[in-house]
C-alpha cells in the first residue's frame, strides 16, 4: 500500500470518533509533547517539497532533535494513557528510524523519496494516539489529507471512465464533509485566530469550486479545480496541522 493510501482507513475512523464528542485536544504530557514536536515535523514535510536540500536537511535535523527529547523523556517510562501501550517503545523507535532514513535520502539529494518517507511518521503518530483513545486536531487534518490525496490520485483516472465524474463527485462529497470538520472541530485557540479562519476559508473554497465544476459536468473546469486543491491545504497544514 502506498503512502497515499495507508492513512485513509485509520484517519476516517479517527474522524468518526471525533464526531462522537471526544476531546479535540489532549491533556496528557506525552501527547502534548508529540504535538510540540509536530511543528518541526510539518516543516520537514514542507521543506522536502520545496526543492532545497540544505533547508530540508535543517528541517529534518530539527524534527529529529524534537523527537529525541520525547524518546529521552518518555521512552522508558511513558505517562498515562501510553503506559498501557505495549507498542509504545516500538512506535517511538519507528519514528526515529523514519527521520534517519529521510536524512540519508536528503543527503543523496532524493527529496521526493525523503518526503514520501516522512509521511510514515505522521501515520505512526496517529496510530499511537488512536491505540490510546487520544484525539487531537491533527487527526482532522490527517483525515482531510488522506481523502484529498485519494481525490488527486484517483480523480485523474476517472475522467475517461463511464460515469467517472459522478464517481468523483461522491469522493468530493467526503472531502467536503472533512473540510467542514476542520472548522467545527477546531479548538477555541484556532477558531478564534483570524489567520486560521482565513486559511480554512481558502481550503473550503477550493473544495466548493471543485464541487461546482463537477455538478456542472465540466471536465475542463474539474481538472483546473483539482489542480487548486493541494496548495491551500499545504499552507494550512504547515501552520496549523
Amino acid at each position: 500500500m502506498t503512502a497515499f493510501f495507508r492513512p485513509i482507513a485509520c484517519s476516517l475512523l479517527a474522524a468518526m470518533s471525533l464526531a462522537t464528542g471526544l476531546p479535540a485536544w489532549a491533556a496528557d504530557p506525552v501527547t502534548d509533547a508529540m504535538q510540540q514536536a509536530y511543528g518541526p515535523y510539518r516543516a520537514a514535510l514542507f521543506k522536502t517539497n520545496s526543492g532545497s536540500v540544505a533547508e530540508s536537511q535543517q528541517a529534518v535535523t530539527q524534527a529529529q532533535t524534537s523527537w529525541a527529547q520525547i524518546v529521552k523523556q518518555f521512552g522508558s517510562k511513558p505517562a498515562a494513557p501510553y503506559d498501557r501501550d505495549t507498542r509504545f517503545a516500538a512506535s517511538l523507535s519507528e519514528v526515529t528510524a523514519v527521520y534517519a532514513k529521510a536524512a540519508e535520502e536528503i543527503g543523496r539529494n532524493q527529496l521526493a523519496a525523503a518526503h514520501e518517507t516522512l509521511e510514515r511518521a505522521r501515520d505512526v503518530m496517529a496510530e499511537m494516539r488512536q491505540r490510546n483513545n487520544i484525539v487531537v486536531f491533527s487527526d482532522h487534518m490527517n483525515a482531510y489529507h488522506a481523502q484529498m490525496e485519494h481525490v488527486l490520485v484517483e480523480g485523474a483516472k476517472l475522467f475517461d471512465q463511464p460515469k467517472g465524474l459522478l464517481q468523483l463527485t461522491a469522493q468530493v462529497g467526503v472531502l467536503e464533509y472533512l473540510a467542514a470538520q476542520l472548522g467545527t472541530q477546531a479548538p477555541a485557540s484556532k477558531a478564534s485566530d483570524p489567520e486560521f479562519v482565513a486559511a480554512l476559508k481558502v481550503v473550503q473554497q477550493s473544495v466548493a469550486e471543485l464541487k461546482a465544476a463537477l455538478l456542472a459536468q465540466d471536465p475542463v473546469a474539474v481538472k483546473a479545480a483539482i489542480g487548486k486543491i493541494k496548495g491551500p491545504y499545504s499552507k494550512m497544514f504547515l501552520k496549523f496541522g
